[in-house]
Order: C-alpha cells, then sequence, then structure tokens
C-alpha cells in the first residue's frame, strides 16, 4: 500500500475556503496534518457565523487546525492580512490556494464596467495580491507551492462571461512565469481548472451532475499539487467529477516561409492550423534577478 501524503508541520493558505471547493481543500489539507488558514468573505450568517469561521469550527471538531481569515480577498490589503495571519499564528507559508471566486455573467455587449472590474478584483487582482504577499516569505525559506486556480472559460471562452474568462486567461500567464521565476527557491506553480458543483455553479449544472460534480472529487489534485513531493510546476491541470487531465499549450509545425505576404497566409493557412506534429514550446528563459 502507498504510504500516506501528509502535510504535517505544513502551513497552508486557501481563498475562498468558506464553501465549495474551497473547503474541500481546506478539509482534505487538514485532514492530513496542515494548519491552514481558511480565508473568506466578512458576511455573518443567521448565527453570526462567517463562512471561514464555520468551516474552522467544523474542522476543529474533527481535530483539524484551521484559523479563519474574515474579508474578500480582492480588498485593499487583504492579501497582505492573510499571509500575516498565518505567520503569526504559525510562523510560516508553504501553500498558497488561490481559490475565491465570484461570477457576474453577462453578455459583453451588456456588460457594466462594475461586472466587469468585480470579477478582475476578486480572481486576478485577489490572486495576486495574496500570491505577492507570499512570494518573499516562500523565497527566504527556500519552498513553497501555489496553485492558482484557472477554468475552461479562461482556457476555451464560455460565452457571457468575458469578465470572467479574460481574468482566468490572466491567470495562466501568470502562473508560468512564476514557476519560471520560483524554481530556483524550491517554490512549484501550478494551475488547477475545476469543475465541480458550488454554490458559484451549480445553477448552471443539471441537478443530476451535482453528486458527481462533487468538490471533493477535485480536492485531490489540488492536495498533490501543495505537496512537497509535486515536483512539476507551471502545468494546468483539469479535474472534475473524477477525472484528471493536463492541459497543454501547444504550437503547430506551421508554414515557413521567410518572404511570406498576405496571399501566401490565406493560401497555407490549414497547413498553418494543422495539429499533426505539435509540439509544447519549450520553458521560458530564466533570467537572473531583476
Amino acid at each position: 500500500m502507498t504510504d500516506q501524503l501528509r502535510f504535517d508541520g505544513r502551513v497552508a493558505i486557501v481563498t475562498g475556503a468558506g464553501g465549495g471547493l474551497g473547503r474541500a481543500y481546506t478539509r482534505l489539507l487538514a485532514e492530513r496534518g496542515a494548519h491552514v488558514v481558511a480565508n473568506d468573505i466578512d458576511r455573518k450568517d443567521e448565527n453570526g457565523q462567517t463562512p471561514a469561521a464555520r468551516v474552522a469550527a467544523e474542522l476543529a471538531e474533527a481535530g483539524g487546525s484551521v484559523l479563519a481569515h474574515d474579508g474578500s480577498i480582492a480588498e485593499p490589503g487583504a492579501g497582505a492580512a492573510v499571509v500575516r495571519t498565518a505567520l503569526d499564528a504559525f510562523g510560516r507559508v508553504d501553500i498558497l490556494i488561490n481559490n475565491a471566486g465570484i461570477l457576474r455573467d453577462r453578455s459583453f455587449a451588456k456588460m457594466s464596467d462594475t461586472e466587469l472590474s468585480e470579477v478582475h478584483a476578486v480572481h486576478l487582482y485577489g490572486t495576486l495580491a495574496a500570491t505577492k504577499a507570499a512570494w518573499p516569505v516562500m523565497r527566504e525559506q527556500g519552498y513553497g507551492r501555489v496553485v492558482l486556480t484557472t477554468s475552461v472559460a479562461g482556457l476555451f471562452g464560455n460565452p457571457g462571461q468575458a469578465n470572467y474568462a479574460s481574468a482566468k486567461s490572466a491567470l495562466i500567464g501568470l502562473g508560468r512565469t512564476l514557476a519560471a521565476e520560483g524554481g530556483r527557491n524550491g517554490i512549484r506553480v501550478n494551475l488547477i481548472s475545476p469543475g465541480a458543483a458550488t454554490n458559484m455553479t451549480a445553477a448552471l449544472l443539471p441537478e443530476h451532475m451535482h453528486a458527481a460534480m462533487s468538490p471533493d472529487r477535485v480536492a485531490p489534485m489540488v492536495a498533490y499539487l501543495s505537496h512537497e513531493t509535486c515536483e512539476v510546476t507551471g502545468e494546468i491541470f483539469f479535474a472534475s467529477a473524477g477525472r484528471y487531465a493536463r492541459n497543454m499549450i501547444v504550437e503547430t509545425t506551421g508554414y515557413t516561409n521567410h518572404e511570406a505576404t498576405l496571399e501566401d497566409i490565406a493560401a497555407q493557412l490549414t497547413r498553418i492550423m494543422d495539429p499533426t506534429g505539435w509540439t509544447v514550446p519549450g520553458e521560458a528563459i530564466t533570467l537572473p534577478d531583476l
């Protein structure tokens, strides 16, 4: 039997941890021995509990070490505050799972500036802020695991989600760049493209798919990307309904003509687009400290 992969002594931050995917990630990490700072919005329910406090209390009863941090990751200073919470309580940050998200779906023609900026504030700028705050801590200790959340919409597009898809696509460039920069300091950075029935997505999915698309079926992939034995970096992984796969950015063999004209491009478009013989472009050049 394979030895259980554990997180004893490791400290993790999970944003958007009050429900859905974030709750599943938090629970699995805590069950495997991690100290977890669970971040979510500062909104109390009828019992006076915030989403993060509710998860922390639930997992404390099961013996988990989970500390709640209340506040939207999109708010100014929230990224630094959640990292400071982890440092004050546990003295280090080993894992950062950027999971927080919202939807404001609308066709691009009708989308308001607010609907665009609110989505970018959580998905893109919230991720940037939390990762920027955790980065120097991980560099100093020579170790870190960072997971960013992209999506099928970010990879392939989806009608009515120009705001969401553009933020999720931006995270691909961010994640792959951070993977190249973080390698020398023992930091591994990967992206998860999850498919799950959560409060954010359940209304978009048929009822009969909810159980099959439980967040618990995404959590093992994210937990592995957070583990010290994971040495892959700069990759995108799909996880949904018990299926796990690698998403790839590839380049076709294409067409070469150093004197190509516009008409040549038009005539050779089929060849340019032909996926036969595609390759994965080489890793980014590692630059000195800038």
